[in-house]
């Protein structure tokens, strides 16, 4: 099917909520996709953080394969051997104790959301500014950005916004109703934003000080991006409750709320839920990126990224951790990630003024080298 055969019957056939780029893109392979004339890009933005491993990864691959031969989906209604297999991974590598199944972040902060009502009793939740936890009812009333929002209220009732990185603000806002403080650990979609190396320690003390639960969205941040599996990890504490999905199974639709606490039978449920071949792809992202060192590359690769970054021309700023980079521009944002597509790299803007990339965890320095040529290019054109 041509490109503009695709454009039209998608303008045809699908609502019309996405501000798509002008590229159809047909395969990949490890950090680089092609369009369907074969033209090839290199893919710094992975589907937004969803495919750690890279595109067609063989060992990922194999897994769905395999599992796509065996069973697909049982629902909960029985007991499966991925799913369970999984579970003890997440806890292991968490420090937590139970694991509740899902296909988005939106759907995991969701469950954080009900589990902290149903552990507390309680109905308040802070969360900071320009946060961003998902579209569905009570995750959007936890996100940010007012557009996102407007057309859509009533929403869910209780959250109260301060600014990121300010304890105090916490502090202050914390009540005798306040179930929870819901924070990410890294602020993706707000144009990676890192907080103060004690933030996440502080607010952490004022949560066990004040008995309010503490909630870490680590849909974008986790999955090795950062150099370790989850990002709180970097601040050395244990949150209450913990989501998680994007790059968990590579590209494959999954979700978890990974836990202190649990749900009692009926209290909450997902029928897809922990499906057989998510999980198998889980189970296999998850061994890709630990047998190959994949969170050690993040740290070398990205040190290297930031110091090329910190070099070119109207670069004014740049933040992160491992693989989850911001830089901060001069000019517009969105006019350079379409020159960078122009020239066969795949970024986008997080903000008017920032430009995000979230590249494979496999990524080497060659590749950042071929990233920073174009993204020079672009700079000077743009």
């Amino acid at each position: 099917m041509e490109q503009n055969t695709i454009k039209e019957l998608e303008k045809k056939y699908i609502m019309q909520s996405y501000g798509r780029f002008d590229l159809a893109i047909d395969r990949g392979e490890g950090a680089y996709v092609f369009d369907k004339k074969g033209k090839k890009y290199l893919d710094f933005i992975c589907g937004i953080a969803c495919v750690p491993v890279g595109h067609a990864n063989e060992y990922v691959t194999n897994a769905i394969i395999e599992q796509a031969k065996k069973l697909v989906q049982v629902s909960n209604l029985y007991y499966t051997e991925p799913q369970v297999e999984l579970a003890e991974r997440l806890v292991k590598l968490s420090g937590l104790k139970k694991c509740f199944f899902c296909n988005s972040g939106a759907e995991a902060n969701e469950a954080a959301i009900k589990l902290a009502k149903k552990v507390t009793g309680k109905k308040e939740f802070i969360v900071a500014e320009n946060a961003f936890h998902g579209r569905t009812h009570a995750s959007l009333a936890a996100t940010w950005k007012g557009s996102y929002k407007e057309k859509f209220h009533p929403l869910v009732e209780g959250f109260k916004f301060v600014p990121y990185n300010n304890v105090k603000a916490i502090e202050k806002a914390i009540t005798k109703d306040t179930a929870a403080v819901m924070l990410e650990p890294i602020q993706g979609e707000a144009g990676i934003i890192v907080p103060d190396e004690d933030y996440l320690k502080k607010v952490q003390e004022i949560c066990e000080n004040k008995k309010v639960l503490l909630i870490i969205d680590e849909v974008q941040s986790g999955n090795g991006r950062t150099g370790k599996f989850f990002a709180y990890k970097h601040s050395g504490i244990k949150p209450d409750i913990v989501t998680l999905a994007k790059g968990l199974a590579n590209g494959v639709p999954i979700g978890v709320c990974i836990s202190e606490y649990e749900f009692e039978k009926g209290d909450h449920a997902s029928t897809f839920g922990g499906n057989n071949l998510s999980c198998a792809a889980a189970n296999a992202t998850i061994d890709y990126i630990l047998k190959n060192k994949l969170m050690d590359n993040a740290v070398e690769v990205g040190e290297y990224f930031m110091d090329k970054l910190k070099k070119l021309p109207k670069v004014k700023k740049v933040k992160g951790k491992g693989l989850m980079i911001g830089a901060d521009v001069e000019g517009d944002a969105k006019q350079i990630v379409e020159e960078c597509l122009k020239k066969g790299f795949l970024i986008n803007n997080a903000t008017e003024h920032t430009l995000r990339f979230l590249p494979p965890l496999m990524i080497d320095k060659k590749e950042i080298d071929i990233a920073i040529k174009i993204l020079e290019e672009a700079l000077a054109d743009a």
